[in-house]
């Protein structure tokens, strides 16, 4: 049996805070602004600095994400994806760095292309796992069944609106690493904002030893910096999507672009240490 990588996760996330520091964990939608061109910004974002990488598996109706994801999610659609696509992009970013690369999903797409299917698949591309933002914890037994058949994390989503109790529930059920799901806000709040994650990780920690990661619409290094000061791992998405963007089908420009942010993102999770 082909076993995934979570232990290569566990390791990397380890070593980070053996560095006394947190990790850089960052998030790309494969097929955007193509297949190959997808497979290169991961590469990217490695080679900058990234510790961790999320393949983002793109979805017609991303609810829980922004505008800027929303897009790259269409542009990824319209070049006609496919899950077959999303395992390419795993198992070649994976087989370049040999770093932990995770796939994040909404759960109609595994669903409907089959449990076991899709985690065997996964685990043979090299995947460290799943993270899994609207899979209810009371309805994922046969994921976390088959997750744990071939060697994969699944990573369940928190926010600050959970309740104490309701953390230890999920924590329970997860492995890996938590995913702190928060936003930085606009403007002027980001200070009440960043102590409310700040909260979550704390009440978090209290439930688990697993790593607790931030979601925080991190761009820069200096934001970085303050959610290092709290959480085991910084989570960027946005900013690396809108920077592939900005280069407007300049591939060599986005991927100089999705480099050099890698680096400042892991400059700054460093001073935050």
């Amino acid at each position: 049996m082909t076993t995934g990588n979570i232990q290569l996760l566990s390791d990397t996330l380890a070593a980070a805070k053996a560095e006394n520091r947190a990790a850089l964990v960052a998030y790309l939608p494969a097929g955007f602004p193509t297949v190959d061109g997808g497979i290169e910004a991961i590469k990217a974002a490695f080679d900058g600095g990234a510790d961790v990488v999320e393949v983002g598996l793109p979805h017609s109706d991303p609810v829980l994400d922004g505008p800027v994801i929303q897009t790259a999610d269409d542009i990824a659609l319209r070049g006609g994806v496919r899950i077959a696509d999303v395992m390419r992009t795993v198992k070649e970013a994976h087989a370049a760095t040999g770093k932990p690369v995770l796939v994040m999903t909404y759960w109609n797409p595994i669903d409907r292309y089959g449990v076991e299917r899709f985690t065997e698949e996964l685990a043979a591309a090299g995947g460290a796992g799943c993270i899994l933002p609207d899979l209810p914890v009371q309805e994922s037994a046969l994921w976390r069944e088959h997750a744990a058949k071939h060697g994969l994390a699944t990573v369940f989503v928190v926010a600050p609106s959970s309740k104490d109790e309701r953390l230890a529930t999920i924590t329970e059920a997860g492995s890996g690493f938590v995913y702190a799901a928060s936003l930085m806000g606009v403007t002027g709040t980001r200070e009440s904002v960043g102590a409310e994650a700040a909260d979550l990780v704390r009440r978090t920690r209290a439930t688990t030893d697993l790593p607790v990661c931030v979601g925080l619409g991190v761009s820069n290094a200096e934001q970085a910096r303050e959610v290092a000061d709290f959480a085991d791992g910084v989570i960027v998405g946005s900013a690396f999507v809108k920077r592939i963007l900005d280069a407007d089908g300049d591939q060599a420009a986005a991927l100089t672009a999705v480099r050099e942010l890698a680096a400042e993102l892991a400059a700054g999770v460093r001073r935050g240490a």
